[in-house]
């Protein structure tokens, strides 16, 4: 992939060629103007994090317009903040490592690519907005924001732009393999002004794990990992009254664990397992709510009906698009290790059994490593007999204290408030205001 070419120019006041800076462009007062990319290829956890930011930042006092595009196939399904525009992309889903196709039977990936670059880059031009955050890939699904990237250095230079990294993406060795394979430290440099790390250094160091030098290693701020804020229900354009996602008369007062897998595309072998492991358990031990999420196909969701043959002491949930009253009120959280449900479990502070995935990427095996390391979950490497561990596992967890305050201590749960501000601060240089 060059990416070289469409950035190629000369900083009048640096004189350093092949990279163009933004100058802030002072203007009359008006609001600042945020476009989000969310690239939406698989699960939801893109999605959330992206709507707790535009969440936060429309509830800061009217300062900041806010445009999502997103590639998110359960968009239409979603409730959105008040205030929040949305333009869809045609959605992708992501088969193998740098692979996608269209969810379109009808369309190619080449055409759906081209259409989605296409719409990007009507957005840039037509909104001309003052930030443009990228989330987690620097390019954009298979490249497609390099065309908007350049469209912004050459035309918009007041356009500030900026990527947010969740706090791990994947084994650092890999990571830097794939980036430089793929030009990426060339165009952190020359296309980005900043980047902002959705987690906690504590946890995880982005730069000196992925190798950033330079410049934009010097540009990198640690926001915290970003969660929905615990007022955002109430300013859900169309949200009702949130509840938990179990009966709590089926529950009569025994210990609820909560299942989830995020979107649950890949969630099947870890719901599947648990329904083996409370078949190796005493009966009525626990109360079970299994979200089996939105993006579960359907088959696999008619195998757990099948494989919990009507259990009482276990509900089978299809979705919930807010699942933090739940988590609040659950007595355990078994998940995978995904960035958001793990993000969710530290703010709740729930006892936890973090079953991550191994593939396509190390991430979630790391994430619930270092967690573990931390002290603040249990965490079990799926093997053989995934059921047998968990029925192990699950009433040492529930009958042990929660973890204590001081394990949650390295970890910032501020990410959305901190991204919110930190843009607020730019509005000075951006728009010309001055208050």
């Amino acid at each position: 992939m060059s990416i070289s070419a469409p950035f190629e120019g000369r900083d009048s006041s640096t004189g350093v060629a092949g990279v163009v800076r933004n100058a802030p462009v002072r203007v009359p007062h008006r609001k600042i103007k945020i476009l989000l990319y969310s690239h939406d290829t698989f699960g939801l956890g893109h999605l959330r994090r992206n709507l707790a930011i535009a969440d936060r930042l429309l509830a800061h006092g009217g300062r900041f317009s806010v445009r999502l595009l997103t590639g998110s196939p359960v968009i239409s399904d979603w409730s959105l903040p008040r205030g929040l525009q949305v333009q869809a992309l045609p959605p992708v889903v992501k088969t193998g490592v740098e692979h996608y196709r269209s969810r379109d039977p009808r369309s190619s990936f080449a055409m759906t690519k081209g259409y989605r670059e296409a719409l990007i880059l009507k957005a840039v031009w037509r909104h001309r907005p003052d930030v443009f955050l990228v989330d987690h890939a620097p390019a954009g699904m298979n490249g497609e924001l390099l065309a908007a990237l350049a469209l912004i250095r050459r035309e918009l230079p007041a356009t500030r732009t900026i990527l947010g990294l969740r706090d791990i993406l994947d084994a650092p060795d890999t990571v830097k393999a794939l980036w430089q394979e793929q030009e990426i430290p060339e165009l952190l440099d020359q296309a980005y002004d900043e980047i902002f790390v959705y987690g906690s250094k504590a946890l995880f160091d982005v730069a000196a794990g992925y190798g950033l030098r330079g410049r934009i290693a010097e540009h990198v701020q640690y926001c915290g990992h970003v969660v929905a804020a615990p007022d955002a229900p109430c300013r859900l354009a169309g949200a009702g009254p949130q509840a938990i996602c179990w009966t709590a008369a089926k529950a009569a007062g025994r210990p609820v664990a909560l299942v989830t897998a995020g979107g649950g595309g890949d969630g099947f072998f870890l719901m599947n397992a648990y329904i083996g492991a409370l078949n190796r358990m005493p009966a009525g031990a626990l109360h079970s709510a299994i979200v089996t999420g939105p993006l579960m196909p359907q088959a696999q969701k008619a195998a757990l009906v099948l494989a919990a043959g009507g259990r009482a002491d276990i509900e089978l949930v299809d979705h919930t698009t807010d699942l933090i009253p739940s988590l609040r009120a659950a007595d355990l959280v078994v998940a995978m290790a995904g960035y958001n449900t793990s993000a969710e479990i530290i703010a709740t502070r729930k006892r936890a059994i973090l079953v991550p995935r191994a593939a396509p990427r190390a991430e979630q095996l790391m994430r619930a490593s270092l967690l573990a390391g931390l002290g603040v979950v249990q965490t079990i490497v799926p093997g053989p007999d995934l059921a047998d561990d968990l029925a192990h596992l699950l009433p040492r967890v529930l009958a042990a204290p929660p973890p204590q305050a001081a394990s949650w201590a390295a970890l910032d749960l501020n990410g959305a408030e901190r991204v919110a501000t930190h843009l607020g601060a730019m509005i000075p240089a951006l728009i010309g205001d001055a208050s």
